[in-house]
């Protein structure tokens, strides 16, 4: 009996034991767990964070090496994402986390939205290293000789995007269906193949119909001109906005008309009239006319008695009106390198304040970055303005940095978004910096640019 006793106490205490060292085991874990002291949302132009897996380290639903992290993506998965053939697969990083060892972990999204988590960036804040490095999804490709071209088979498939698809994360389409633009006149801007995929795309840019303009597969567009016109002259109106001057601004067509018996017709000279002003109103000459300056008016007496006369086969002349002009100002960037950071907006220099990097002193231009209001303009017309003002090198006064030293900032211009004239919406030109030791050539004499508020933001 002695002996059971014996035994007894000695399995209840090595149980209790290895009950303690598994108690300090566990402790010791959870304290060795790594703690998130900072988070930040990545604010650098959203193409300068498309990522791609490098396959040495999976994908979490939380930082790594904080507590509760699940896996999302294995490192295997990660390794052939890495190596994937699909633009689907790439990544856009959006949010960044570090912990209190000094590692720092990325957010991302793989452009089809099917994974999503945190994955591991190194140990340098705003720098992709570790398990994700910078990827450049398109490469720039040669433009075809023949540079005028029209929708091969117009419809639903192959059309325009603001982006080749998984090129960006959410790239769009500019339109769902083609058909209504099958015999318009596309010229082609830009040309670029996926990175991965090695297709062929264009930009291309519709004269007529600017609402169009955008990427679309090289594939579903020919230099061949349509040989028929979709155009029905039994159910059909062609419609022409005409400005005051003569010029054709935009162009469609009505189709699928009723008559005055609210059935479709089914003979040329059918009078539609009544279908007609149902369909042109103010807002559907808004939606054609985007873009172009031009404002479409239904109760214009003009327009009131085209459509009045309305009949199927008929070409309608609807008179626009140029919007007036709008003075748009311009907002200047300077670029940043650490991806946790926006671009700095510079600011005019103004004689006596105290200067900083971001402090320009700009030359006084004498006219504003003008045109029709709501006409586009392209980033190449911003940067024609900024040349012929002298405004694509900037600099700031001198300035002490960190350690004290004499140095300022020149700016030189990168790239110019494009947009649409507007007085509410300002244009944003982007410069790259450069610090330079010693004085600035714009410290003597001191430059006031006040005059140019009414330009620039």
């Amino acid at each position: 009996m002695q002996s059971s006793l014996k035994k007894s106490l000695y399995l209840g205490l090595a149980a209790l034991s290895f009950g303690a060292v598994a108690t300090v085991s566990t402790t010791a874990n959870a304290a060795s767990k790594a703690k998130v002291t900072s988070s930040k949302t990545l604010k650098t132009a959203a193409d300068s964070r498309n990522v791609q897996a490098t396959g040495k380290n999976a994908l979490y639903t939380k930082p790594g090496t904080v507590k509760g992290a699940k896996k999302v993506a294995s490192t295997a998965t990660m390794k052939k994402l890495a190596t994937s053939k699909k633009s689907a697969n790439y990544f856009r990083a959006y949010y960044q986390q570090v912990t209190n060892k000094g590692t720092v972990y990325y957010k991302v999204v793989s452009m089809d939205g099917k994974y999503r988590g945190y994955v591991y960036g190194g140990k340098k804040q705003g720098t992709f290293a570790g398990g994700i490095k910078p990827a450049k999804t398109m490469k720039d490709a040669s433009l075809p000789s023949n540079t005028t071209v029209y929708f091969t088979k117009p419809g639903k498939s192959n059309v325009t995007w603001d982006a080749p698809k998984n090129t960006q994360y959410k790239a769009s389409k500019q339109v769902k269906d083609t058909t209504p633009f099958a015999t318009d006149t596309l010229t082609v801007t830009k040309a670029a193949t996926k990175t991965r995929e090695g297709s062929l795309y264009y930009y291309v840019e519709d004269a007529k119909n600017p609402t169009i303009n955008g990427w679309i597969y090289s594939g579903a567009v020919t230099a061949t001109k349509p040989a028929t016109d979709t155009y029905n002259e039994k159910t059909d109106v062609k419609v022409n906005f005409v400005s005051a001057t003569g010029k054709t601004v935009a162009s469609t067509t009505l189709s699928n008309l009723n008559g005055s018996d609210n059935k479709l017709a089914t003979a040329k000279g059918t009078d539609v009239s009544a279908d007609v002003k149902t369909k042109a109103t103010d807002d559907w000459g808004k939606t054609l006319l985007a873009g172009t300056g031009y404002t479409y008016t239904a109760a214009d007496s003009t327009n009131v008695s085209a459509i009045a006369g309305a009949k199927t086969g008929d070409t309608l002349s609807l008179i626009v009106n140029q919007n007036a002009n709008a003075d748009t100002k311009i907002q200047f960037y300077g670029l940043n390198s650490d991806q946790t950071k926006p671009a700095d907006q510079l600011k005019a220099y103004t004689s006596g304040s105290t200067a900083t990097a971001t402090t320009v002193v700009f030359p006084k231009v004498s006219a504003a970055f003008t045109g029709a209001a709501d006409s586009a303009f392209t980033g190449s017309d911003l940067q024609t303005y900024l040349t012929t003002n002298g405004l694509t090198t900037l600099t700031t006064p001198s300035y002490k940095d960190a350690n004290g030293k004499q140095v300022y900032t020149k700016y030189t211009f990168d790239n110019a978004v494009a947009g649409t004239y507007s007085t509410t919406k300002n244009a944003q030109a982007f410069y790259k910096a450069t610090v330079v030791d010693g004085a600035s050539p714009v410290d003597t004499p001191t430059t006031t640019t006040t005059n140019n508020a009414s330009y620039f933001a």
